[in-house]
Parts: structure tokens; C-alpha cells; sequence
């Protein structure tokens, strides 16, 4: 099991949640992994890494998988204009590979924000460290977890 796949297991297990992630297969886009998994796009819980371009910090943006982050409606939220994160920041702040980033289980927890389209769901699927790795879960429950605060960014 890879550190990553653990540290998510681990954030689970410490919230108090019997939640075991999966091994999906391969997965690059949301629409792959709901294919996956047998759900539909807007129940993938995809982790977006922004740079914050004053605070220098990564910033994470929790939207449902048909859903596309609106750039100036996120940095009005996080109160700071947003750029593009590379791979350097993501694995530095949050220990996980672009492609698997989770919700949970960071090295250093970025400040967060949550779609309310996920809030529709009974469950929805989010990364678990790799790009093979999902885990369904209650989506209050995931905000709750998180750390996010609930927000509208995504494009209209």
C-alpha cells in the first residue's frame, strides 16, 4: 500500500469512519472514474489545487465531476487572486501525485471549499491518494472532514 493510500486510510479510521478505499483502475478524468465505479459524473469529489498567488500556499477547491472551477468566483471565496499550482507545491503541501490528490489525509491540510452540487447525493467517490484508489462517502460527511467551507465557485 502506498504512503499516500495510507495517510488517507488513516485520516478515515481517525475520523471515526469504517470506510475501506477501492482499487478502481486507472482513472484521468471524473467521467472515467464514475464509469468506474457506476455512478454518475456529478457524484466524483474531484480535488482541484490552486496556488494562492499572495499567501503562496495551495489552495483546495472539493467540486463535483461535471463541474468546472470558475476562476474569479474561487478567488473571491479564498479572498486572494488564484493561480495555477504545479506538482512541486501540490506534493510538497499535500503529499499526494496529481491525479490523486484527496480531500483528506494532507501533509499540511490546505484551506478548502466545497461544492454544494456534491450536497445533492447520497454518496459520492473521492480520490484516495492515487489514481486507482476511490472511496465513497456521505458528502456532508466529507465536507464535514475536510475541513471545507462550503462555497459557490463553480462556472455557471
Amino acid at each position: 500500500m502506498s504512503k499516500s493510500l495510507k495517510r488517507v486510510t488513516r485520516a478515515l479510521v481517525d475520523a471515526g469512519l469504517e470506510i475501506t478505499p477501492v482499487e478502481t483502475g486507472n482513472a484521468t478524468t471524473a467521467q472515467m472514474a464514475a464509469d468506474l465505479v457506476g455512478c454518475e459524473i456529478d457524484q466524483i469529489a474531484k480535488s482541484i489545487i490552486f496556488r494562492g498567488q499572495d499567501s503562496g500556499a495551495a489552495l483546495l477547491f472539493v467540486t463535483a465531476g461535471g463541474n468546472q472551477v470558475d476562476g474569479a468566483r474561487a478567488s473571491a471565496l479564498a479572498g486572494e487572486p488564484l493561480g495555477k499550482a504545479d506538482a512541486a507545491l501540490i506534493r510538497a503541501q499535500t503529499g499526494f501525485a496529481i491525479g490523486g490528490v484527496s480531500p483528506v489525509g494532507h501533509l499540511t491540510a490546505p484551506r478548502a471549499f466545497f461544492d454544494p452540487r456534491l450536497l445533492a447525493f447520497q454518496t459520492v467517490w473521492a480520490a484516495a491518494g492515487t489514481p486507482r484508489h476511490l472511496f465513497g462517502i456521505a458528502p456532508d460527511v466529507l465536507l464535514r472532514i475536510s475541513g471545507s467551507e462550503l462555497g459557490e465557485f463553480s462556472a455557471a
